[in-house]
């Protein structure tokens, strides 16, 4: 059997990013040509390298066995770097999804700090909050709230974080401050959009108090936070959003702090890439690093 060493580089290339176009793109094909090579490639083989998916495309058995091949290829091509200076394996570009603050607070200051070592290295950050995907071609780490459900993942707990109800201080001096659950349901909430949110773990204030009305929802979390500050109502926010901001109030943190587990899914094939293997260990540590604050515990502000 005779392989073109080429044509799995080009099959490496689909598999990180799930589209033709983008390989091309990253390899300075043009999309025939990336076509071309992944049917020689088969053709080769005798089989499927690769099939349709949600989103784009995914290996086939075959196809991941032919990418375990392509990423030693890669390796011995990277060996051929400049005498004396060994070429950094942890370059390319890694995908991720995650929720809004996540990605703001805990995702873009560690990959930030990464790429001061890393500059070959590209991330892409994806916000939206939902349930982990089935289907996850192209993504290589999704970060989601509460315990996912997946096949042919792998899935572990990341770190938790605290919710809870935060009112402004110009807007509790107008409204008076609530002390018990029966006040705070006579102020409005300040939220997500409940029929659109996906994730159950999520429902707490309709849970706690369900005879809060909706005052101002959105299904961005940083709009939750300004419109709490501009008296919307009252905002039932992440602690380590809540806390930064002098101007609001934390209530009754005794009664609401709702504790919610990050989970982090990744590909199964994924921690092979050393770019990967990199970023998942630079969220984990900066995970920990601001446990404190992602679980409310402060100084005592009020």
């Amino acid at each position: 059997m005779d392989i073109n060493p080429d044509d799995l580089l080009v099959l490496l290339a689909v598999s990180r990013s799930a589209k033709f176009t983008t390989a091309a793109q990253a390899l300075g094909l043009n999309h025939t040509t990336v076509s071309r090579r992944i049917a020689a490639l088969e053709k080769t083989l005798g089989g499927r390298v690769l099939a349709r998916a949600a989103g784009g495309w995914e290996l086939t058995e075959l196809g991941a066995q032919a990418v375990a091949v392509a990423e030693q290829v890669e390796a011995a091509v990277d060996t051929l770097g400049p005498s004396g200076k060994a070429p950094d394996p942890i370059t390319g570009v890694v995908r991720m999804t995650a929720t809004d603050g996540f990605s703001a607070y805990i995702a873009a200051p560690a990959v930030a700090r990464l790429r001061k070592n890393h500059p070959g290295l590209t991330v892409e950050i994806v916000t939206v909050t939902r349930r982990a995907l089935q289907q996850r071609s192209g993504l290589d780490i999704e970060v989601v709230v509460g315990e996912p459900q997946v096949h042919r993942a792998e899935a572990f707990r990341l770190g938790e974080y605290v919710l809870g109800m935060y009112a402004s201080r110009r807007y509790l001096a107008a409204n008076g401050t609530p002390a018990t659950v029966a006040e705070l349901a006579q102020h409005p909430l300040v939220y997500f959009v409940d029929s659109m949110l996906q994730v159950d773990d999520l429902d707490a204030p309709r849970r706690l108090v369900p005879e809060m009305k909706d005052g101002l929802s959105s299904t961005n979390v940083f709009v939750h936070v300004e419109a709490t500050r501009a008296g919307a109502g009252i905002g039932f926010l992440p602690c380590f959003m809540g806390d930064l901001h002098e101007d609001l109030v934390r209530l009754m943190p005794e009664k609401f702090a709702e504790r919610l587990p990050y989970w982090m899914v990744l590909r199964p094939d994924s921690m092979r890439r050393p770019a990967v293997a990199a970023v998942v260990h630079a969220l984990r540590e900066q995970t920990m690093t601001h446990r404190k604050s992602l679980l409310g515990i402060t100084q005592g502000k009020t």
